[in-house]
Formats: C-alpha cells, structure tokens, sequence
C-alpha cells in the first residue's frame, strides 16, 4: 500500500494551531488513492465485511484507520471545517469515490450507515454521532462544540459495493485554548453510574477488556441494546488518536449474552502506548459514556507474528 505523502508540513502547521495539545501525527494526507472502489452501481461486487469485532479494520499497522482524509479510493470533504465555541450549527460532508463524485449509497453497519466520532485533539470533549444522508451524497447534522481547540472529526462508513473505511479530518472552534491531559483512570462516574474498565491491553494483540457498571453500589443488570449491542468501545490512540472501534463478545437475542452488569470485548491496539477508550451504554432510554485512559502492558508483538485480529 502506498504510504502517506503529506505529513511534515500540515504536521507543524497543526501543532502551531493546537499549541501543545497531542501530536499532529494523525494529520495524514492522502493514503491509497491509486486503488478505486468498485463502482457505486456495480451490486455485484462484494459488500465490505464487519463483524462483532470492529466497525472497521486498518490498511496496514503504519496507517491505522482515521488518520488520513483519503484512502482506497474515497475522500472525505467536510463544506465548512471552521465552527463557532457553544452553539449548534449545521455540520455537512460528503464522501467522494475515485470519480470525484459523492457516494450516495452505504451499507448499514451495526443500525448505521455512519457512524460519526468527533473528539478534541487532547482526548476530551467526545462524541458518538449519526448524521442524516440526503440523495446527493451530503451528511448533515447539527454539532455544538463545547470549547475552543482543534477536533478530528472519523467517518466510520462502508460503502455500497466496497470496503469499510475510516476517513478523518480536522475541524477548528476559535478561541482561547486550554489544553487538558487526561490521567490514567480505568473507572468512570457518569450520571451517578460507577463504570469499571477490567483488561490489560498488550499492543499488536487481541486483549480481553470487560466494563462493568454498577449504581450505587449495585450491579446494573437492565442495559438496552444500543445500536444492536449492549455497549460500543471506542479506543483512540494518544499519539495521534489512531482510531480503532470494537464491539462486545455476544449480544442481544444470541440467547446467551446477559443485558448487564458486565460487557465483554476483544480489542486489538495497534502500537504501545496511552489510549483513550469511550464506553457508550443505554439505560432507561439514554446513552450515557463512560471515559477511560489506559496504557498498554508488556512489549510490542512483532508484526510478523501477531495473530489475524481486528483493528480500527
């Protein structure tokens, strides 16, 4: 595959935007743009894969998905990526294939045919979104940024006919920026629920990770299913918040899978380091997140001999 072509400039350009927040290493240019997809129309060509383990898996260990804005083919092109501090104003994208055209048909992916990720460059300010898809191919939604910095925005998406993909880019809210470094933590208090992230992640292999989430002491055993699952797991790197989505071991309606207090994962980080993980549960018809900054344990499996798991 061919490797990122556009690092060093908008590298520093961003640093000087960011002022110290995380690396600018995820501002990667275009990736992969020889190889087209298969044609929109063409329903004959296999549709991209999914499964419980990942909403979408990496190229390659050197280009993790989300870090470039243009890879196999496809382009994500966001209309204004300048938006104001604490209001909600209209946020429109497109995805373009190899023709420059915008992609107007997409698999449903986990009750999705997009699913939206959009985070502060220092790991703060998350959200999970699902835009609307209007006939000529433009995503729409209102987003309200609650402080000033730098957010990448990742496309999580399969469209018709080819493969699953993450696209990102950058988006800028003016103002002054207070940069924040969240510490290691493996638990989480959300709207008075207690969420505990069990698991070592052992970078370049499949980790067994569990949340289990209790109120009051108590174990929660009345989760919803959110999205066709009892919880969603988003993992992003520090470094360059490399994104990788994850998805529980079981579910509802598999007739074994409890609705609570405990959901498992089986996730697979890229590369030692920091991560910041987002749990997203529902109870009582809410989806609450739980946030989580874990280090990796132990030293890096060689690629050569890491197992066929799935990353994002």
């Amino acid at each position: 595959m061919r490797t990122a072509t556009t690092i060093g400039i908008y590298g520093l350009a961003l640093c000087a935007v960011v002022g110290g927040a995380w690396t600018a290493g995820a501002a990667i240019g275009p990736v992969d743009t020889a190889t087209p997809p298969a044609a929109e129309h063409d329903v004959g060509a296999p549709p991209g894969g999914h499964d419980m383990g990942a909403m979408a898996a990496p190229a390659s260990d050197d280009v993790p998905a989300g870090l470039a804005s243009s890879r196999s083919g496809y382009r994500l092109v966001v209309q204004d990526s300048q938006l104001p501090v604490g209001t909600a104003v209209p946020l429109r994208f497109q995805v373009l294939g190899a023709d420059e055209r915008a992609v107007t048909t997409f698999d449903v992916s986990h009750e999705k045919q997009l699913h939206l990720i959009l985070v502060r460059r220092d790991g703060v300010h998350y959200q999970h979104l699902h835009p609307a898809l209007a006939p000529d191919g433009t995503w729409s939604l209102d987003v309200a940024l609650p402080a000033a910095g730098t957010y990448r925005l990742l496309a999580d998406f399969v469209p018709h006919g080819g493969p699953a993909t993450t696209l990102g880019t950058d988006l800028q809210a003016a103002g002054e920026f207070s940069p924040e470094s969240p510490a290691p933590s493996r638990k989480s208090v959300v709207d008075g629920y207690e969420v505990t992230l069990d698991g070592a992640l052992a970078p370049g292999a499949d980790s067994p990770v569990t949340a289990t989430v209790t109120r009051d002491g108590k174990p929660v055993t009345d989760l919803q299913p959110y999205l066709g699952a009892y919880g969603h797991l988003v993992s992003l790197r520090e470094a360059d918040l490399a994104y990788l989505h994850v998805h529980p071991m079981g579910g509802p309606g598999d007739g074994v899978t409890p609705s609570g207090p405990q959901v498992e994962f089986s996730t697979h980080v890229p590369s030692a380091g920091r991560y910041r993980l987002f749990f997203d549960f529902q109870v009582n018809g809410k989806v609450r997140t739980a946030e989580f900054t874990v280090d990796t344990t132990g030293a890096a499996i060689p690629h050569d001999a890491e197992p066929h798991g799935h990353g994002g």
